[in-house]
This record gives structure tokens, C-alpha cells and sequence, in this order.
């Protein structure tokens, strides 16, 4: 009897990891993020599949969209959840807070990781990892990054005051969160950041700043078994502190020759097959799913002018720029290109008019199942809604 796949959003897994708790309760804003966006999965999800959520407002959605684009995606119900057997769980990211909530609704110990299968996974989600692999991807004048474990108090202060600018940041911590920007005055603030991370997570990461041109990513699929395959390029944009803000919706094609402005393509590609043989040798029998290397072209003074930091960051779980990947292969047009966005509304109301006025704005225009242009909420948007995930598409749009 072959499995049914069922999705999940938990996108408060990289602070459960950071806190390690069983019972880990993430902050509201997290919950409420993952409650409204709750449905972001069947963007991604396989032919069949099902995606946790609840049914009240998420039903007329999944039907309009299953009308609109043929998605053979449906809901299924926490409730539903405890008389479902045989089902093959893919949560954003895995985590023992995840786990222990899985089993509360009523699924099989033996259709969930063991605890030590999540450690494991924990230790490797740990920065340190992205400290030890960057060397390795140092493969020529074309290339550049440093990074620092740094477990002790003198070593944490000697870095702060031997750079001008830099920045440290938790092992473990969530997007654009964990990081502390210093400018060489090691302060009673910035110390006592230090004290907490490294009592909680064994030390800090530093690293010097560089100026960033480009963000993007190369995404990987693990099979769990030893085979590693690549699942495309994410270009995409943060925000000053560092937090995810959106992806471009292009083709990997397209993604190549931007960075090739900047790059040799040759370069990427020789970066992409050390990358996999790398990620292969350390987690290609520990992890089964997507992931992600966060990368940036950066600029400097000398020659080579433009060189890529090949290892910012590795997300051993779903990630942005893959739901994006997605969307443009599966839904858009092919002369088309977009903007994928998820955007957050502190007052209520605001996320309800700035979605009404975009869909008279930009009407949608669907041609032999795919989204020629217009805009797109990938989740139901309420006037109670905080937070959209919604793509803008068109001949040329750019973030």
C-alpha cells in the first residue's frame, strides 16, 4: 500500500531547534504565521498529497485554486489526523517540538523520526557545520568568505574589536533573527548577547561583512540513501536585518545569466558539483528532503572585482526559495516572470486592502493552465489577516 504524503507548514521549526524543548511554544506571531499561511505546502506539494490545515476558511480556496490551475492537492484536518494510518509526513522542517505534536493528534510513534534521528539533524542544522564546509567550496580567485566558531569570551571580544564592521550570530536561530551587527566596540550588550548564545548553544559565529550584490541559493534534494540530487537556484532578497522578504520568479536558465553578469558560469557549475559531493559526504544518509545553501555575490576593491561567498548559510529543511522553484516550473507561463512575496501587517485590515486593491489592479490572466500574469494570493486572505504569501506576474517584473 503506498503512502499518502502529507505537508505541513511549521514554520517555527528553526526556533524550536534553537530552544531544543520538547514542549516548545513559539512566540504568537510565529503560530499565527503558521496558522495563516497554513496552506503555503500545496504549492509544493506532490500529485495526491495532503496539507494540514484547517478546513473553516481554507476549504473554498483549495477548490478554486484546484478549479484554477488543476492542483490534486486537498486538506486534511488535525482532527482527521488521529484515524489517518500509513501516511508519509513532510513537515517545513523536522524538530522534536513537531514530533511530540504529531503524536499528541493522534499519528504512529513508528511514522515519525526518533529522537535521535532529530538530534542528529539538530547538530547538523547547527552553524558550526556552515563554518567547516566553507573552506571546502574556497575553489579559486573567483570565491571568498570567512566564518568563525567562536566558544569563549576572549575569543569573542578579540574578534569584535579586530574589525571595523561584523557580524555575529547564534548557531541557532531563525531567518534574519540571531545576529548581532558590531562596530569594533565589544559593549556590555553585545557581551552579554555573547554570554547567553554560548551558554545555550555552545558558542557564536563571526564573521567579517562584505558588500553584498546578490543574494541566492542553490536548493538539493537528499534522499535519505545516499543519492543527492540538485532542485535548481533561488535568487532572491533580504531585508537590512537580514530577514527573508522574497524570491524572484524566473527560470534557472534566467538565474544563470544574472549571476553570470557578475560570475563565469563555468565557476557556478564547478561550485555546484563540490557542493553535492560535500553535502552527499555529510548528510546524505541523515537527511531526507530539501535543502538549501544560501549564498551572495559580493564586490570588492581588487581584482577579481565580483567573487561568491558559496556558504552563508545551510537550511536542512523546505525553504522559500524552493516553494519558489515550484511555482515558476509548475504555474507560470513560460515567457512569464514574477515576484514571490510574503509580506507581514502589524494593523488589521491592512493585509486585506493591500490584497484587494492588487487583485484589481493586476487581474489574472491563466492561459493553457498557467499563470500568464496577474496577481495571486497563495493562501486565503482575510480582513483579519496579518501576513500574505502572494505572486505578482507579468512580462518582466522585478523585486
Amino acid at each position: 500500500m503506498t503512502k499518502k504524503a502529507l505537508y505541513i507548514f511549521n514554520p517555527e521549526h528553526d526556533l524550536a531547534l534553537a530552544s531544543g524543548e520538547t514542549n516548545y511554544m513559539a512566540p504568537a506571531s510565529a503560530r499565527q504565521m503558521a496558522s495563516e499561511l497554513a496552506l503555503l505546502p500545496m504549492w509544493y506539494a506532490e500529485e495526491g498529497s495532503v496539507v494540514l490545515a484547517p478546513s473553516a476558511y481554507n476549504l473554498d480556496y483549495v477548490k478554486k485554486i484546484q478549479e484554477l490551475l488543476g492542483l490534486s492537492v486537498d486538506l486534511m484536518t488535525e482532527p482527521e489526523l488521529a484515524s489517518e494510518r500509513n501516511l508519509d509526513i513532510h513537515p517545513w522542517g523536522w524538530d522534536i517540538a513537531v514530533r511530540k505534536r504529531l503524536l499528541d493528534l493522534g499519528v504512529e510513534e513508528s511514522e515519525l523520526p526518533s529522537i535521535e534521528q532529530l538530534d542528529k539533524l539538530r547538530s547538523c542544522s547547527h552553524r558550526s557545520c556552515a563554518v567547516e564546509l566553507l573552506p571546502q567550496l574556497q575553489l579559486g580567485a573567483c570565491f571568498c568568505g570567512e566564518s568563525f566558531y567562536l566558544t569563549i569570551p576572549e575569543e569573542w571580544k578579540s574578534f569584535v574589536e579586530s574589525h571595523d564592521t561584523c557580524l555575529l550570530k547564534a548557531p541557532l536561530s531563525g531567518s534574519g533573527k540571531g545576529l548581532n551587527w558590531c562596530k569594533g566596540v565589544y559593549t556590555p550588550s553585545i557581551s552579554g548577547w555573547c554570554s547567553r548564545i554560548g551558554n545555550q548553544q555552545g558558542g557564536v559565529i563571526g564573521e567579517p561583512l562584505y558588500n553584498k550584490m546578490e543574494d541566492f541559493a542553490m536548493e538539493f534534494r537528499s534522499s535519505g540513501n545516499g543519492r543527492f540530487d540538485f532542485a535548481g537556484y533561488s535568487q532572491f532578497r533580504t531585508g537590512g536585518s537580514g530577514a527573508y522578504e522574497g524570491n524572484l520568479l524566473i527560470s534557472d536558465a534566467a538565474i544563470e545569466r544574472n549571476l553570470s553578469e557578475y560570475i563565469p558560469v563555468e565557476e557556478i557549475y564547478k561550485l555546484r558539483n563540490r557542493l553535492e559531493q560535500e553535502l552527499l559526504l555529510r548528510f546524505g544518509t541523515i537527511y531526507n528532503g530539501y535543502l538549501g545553501v544560501d549564498m551572495m555575490i559580493c564586490r570588492f576593491p581588487d581584482s577579481p572585482v565580483y567573487r561568491i561567498h558559496p556558504c552563508v548559510e545551510i537550511n536542512l529543511r523546505m525553504n522559500m526559495g524552493v516553494v519558489a522553484r515550484h511555482i515558476y516550473d509548475r504555474y507560470i507561463y513560460p515567457v512569464s516572470t514574477g515576484a514571490f512575496q510574503i509580506s507581514y501587517y502589524p494593523s488589521e485590515g491592512a493585509a486585506w486592502s493591500a490584497h484587494k486593491e492588487m487583485e484589481e489592479t493586476y487581474p489574472l490572466e491563466i492561459e493553457q493552465g498557467r499563470i500568464k500574469s496577474g496577481y495571486l494570493p497563495l493562501v486565503p486572505v482575510h480582513k483579519k489577516s496579518s501576513y500574505r504569501a502572494w505572486i505578482l506576474i507579468s512580462k518582466s517584473v522585478h523585486l
